[in-house]
């Protein structure tokens, strides 16, 4: 049995997907996974008994990753889940941006009399806008929510051009052809009316877009960030909007400075507030955990490598260790000392750490045990567990 604590409301699609035989939901003090939407967990003290975590969202900046890390909780995430609800929120804001529609709007609920309709007409042309055809968009952040958005404003029109050293291989493949690729920053916030961000908040990327950024962009360019709060500098941004240089700032991260500022447009953090991204976020972080637990296979974490292998043998052993050399030969030689066979074996690493799953063939859980038993005395090895293969035995 499985024990599941969650935070915050999870979809019921998602959670449906632990089978009452195998999970108990929010029943123990000491449970194997963690599943969250927002709730921060810096200030959380994991019991010894977590193994994993997994934030139905994109980001996991309310999760101490390095914390984590150290204790061998690998975190997981759900990159893609929402990014069609971010997508549709920031093509909406770049036509509100160049078209006054909530102005206008607001301003209709003024007019008063029987001639309602001829007071319009005469007065709608002050909420003439533009058209964003033929305008240059800069995407910054080709992950799956910035290809999306690249692809979507080309089809409206624009020309667009995007940056991303680090774009993965599947997702080169899903932007268009016909979307440039900048090699430099400088290249899209030079030539770009308008710029909207979509990078992970990291040491790196905090405070990407500051003073000297704002300074290189074109006069008059609008400026976008469904990212995160921390990426933009806003007190460079209202300096940037006094002067001239910056025409407009639309952000989905609240800030009491950015309030009250024709220039600004401030949305209470809408980006994955649909129905269908939050049944599809709790959907993918269920699935992952569950995986997880069962098989020990690692998919979409942002603190360990993708590791998978079929999973035939009757015992595995997920191991954490410390990434140093020959810590393989070590695994495989405690494990041959016990005189037990290594059906398969598999090993990836990740900075400081990697992760081995080795698959072993005996006939007794408690063999099983006391392999895991004996690499835990490693000193390099930071967590291992011993998985049962349901659909095999003697």
């Amino acid at each position: 049995m499985f024990h599941i604590k969650t935070f915050n409301a999870i979809a019921p699609e998602g959670m449906s997907r632990f089978d009452k035989d195998n999970y108990a939901i929010n029943e123990s003090k000491t449970p194997d996974g963690i599943i969250l939407r927002s709730q921060k967990l810096h200030d959380y003290a994991f019991p010894e008994s977590v193994v994993a975590v997994a934030r139905a969202g994109a980001g996991t900046n309310n999760v101490p990753v390095t914390q984590c890390t150290k204790q061998g909780i690998v975190v997981f995430n759900t990159p893609g889940a929402n990014a069609n609800a971010v997508k549709e929120l920031v093509i909406a804001s770049l036509l509100l941006s160049v078209r006054p529609i909530l102005q206008g709007a607001q301003w209709i609920q003024t007019l008063t009399g029987d001639d309602v309709e001829e007071q319009a007409e005469a007065n709608k042309k002050q909420f003439a806008g533009h058209e964003l055809e033929g305008k240059k968009l800069g995407v910054i952040g080709l992950g799956a929510i910035g290809a999306m958005i690249a692809n979507d404003a080309y089809r409206l029109g624009m020309e667009v051009v995007g940056y991303d050293p680090y774009v993965s291989v599947d997702t080169a493949w899903s932007i268009s052809r016909r979307v440039t690729r900048a090699n430099e920053l400088a290249d899209v916030l030079t030539t770009c009316d308008f710029v909207t961000v979509h990078v992970p908040l990291t040491e790196q990327t905090k405070g990407m877009i500051g003073e000297a950024q704002l300074a290189k962009m074109k006069s008059g360019a609008k400026l976008f960030n469904f990212a995160r709060g921390g990426i933009v500098d806003d007190t460079a941004v209202l300096n940037a909007l006094k002067a001239g240089q910056l025409a407009g700032y639309t952000t989905d991260f609240a800030d009491e400075k950015l309030l009250h500022n024709d220039k600004v447009l401030v949305l209470p953090h809408l980006g994955a507030s649909t129905q269908e991204a939050e049944v599809n976020c709790a959907k993918m972080a269920a699935r992952t955990l569950k995986r997880f637990l069962e098989e020990g296979t690692i998919k979409r974490s942002v603190n360990f490598p993708t590791v998978e292998m079929a999973f035939h043998s009757p015992y595995r052993i997920t191991i954490i260790n410390k990434n140093i050399p020959n810590m393989l030969g070590q695994i495989s030689s405690t494990i041959a000392d016990m005189n037990i066979n290594i059906d398969n074996m598999v090993n990836r690493g990740r900075d400081d750490y990697a992760y081995t799953l080795v698959d072993i063939n005996c006939d007794e859980q408690e063999n099983a045990q006391a392999v895991a038993a004996r690499l835990e005395e490693n000193p390099d090895i930071i967590r291992v567990r011993v998985i049962k293969n349901p659909g095999v035995g003697y």
